[in-house]
């Protein structure tokens, strides 16, 4: 009579063995894959540190690219505005020079007719001589040389009024005897050139009264002969 089966005799535990190792193998590692050597290991890390410096060196070529960029963008943005500031400096600049040109040569073609209006006034006051006078034209000289004067101080008092450096000039070579009429200036200056003119006319009609006095009584002498 046959003994009972038993199913583990005709199991292979060497072949059962292999096929769970190689079911549990990690997948793409053959089964019993040997281990790195200590060169493979040196060769990779080299590889990555070879390529570690070279991203060191794109990063470095990165940055200096980047400093050079924004080393352009600063000159051009100080390009643009130092243009526009200059635009406008030389602009109003040139406009002011304008401005001041056109008065300088107005007051200088102003200037050059007061001068020329002095120099003549002052030939005709230097053109009086007193011992030329005769008792028989003496009260016409007189009377010439009272108009040349007041004509002359007229012309003066005009030219002082339209260009204050002659008043300047004029109270840097004043007298201590004149120094206590200046209280009086800051008056005047407050007046128009109109009512200076007044003023002058008052302070002159005198003289004028005289020469005219003058002009009569010879013009009475000449039809009496």
């Amino acid at each position: 009579m046959s003994s009972e089966y038993d199913a583990t005799e005709f199991v292979d535990t060497d072949f059962q063995a292999h096929k769970t190792l190689t079911s549990t193998a990690p997948v793409g590692l053959s089964p019993l894959q040997p281990a790195p050597t200590r060169a493979e290991v040196d060769l990779k890390v080299t590889e990555a540190q070879q390529k570690l410096a070279e991203l060191r060196r794109a990063q470095e070529e990165l940055e200096r690219q980047r400093a050079a960029l924004e080393e352009t963008r600063r000159r051009q943005t100080e390009f643009q505005t130092g243009r526009g500031e200059i635009i406008h400096q030389i602009t109003r600049g040139l406009g002011l020079l304008e401005e001041a040109e056109f008065s300088s040569r107005r007051d200088a073609e102003q200037m050059a007719k007061a001068i020329a209006a002095l120099r003549e006034a002052l030939v005709k006051v230097e053109a009086i001589h007193e011992e030329t006078w005769t008792k028989g034209n003496f009260d016409v000289e007189l009377t010439k040389a009272l108009t040349a004067v007041e004509n002359a101080r007229m012309e003066w008092n005009s030219t002082r009024l339209k260009f204050p450096v002659l008043s300047g000039a004029a109270q840097a070579a004043a007298t201590p005897a004149e120094a206590g009429d200046r209280p009086a200036e800051p008056l005047l200056a407050q007046k128009s050139y109109f009512e200076l003119c007044k003023l002058g006319l008052a302070m002159t009609w005198p003289l004028a009264t005289v020469a005219l006095l003058a002009l009569i009584v010879l013009v009475l002498v000449l039809l009496r002969h």
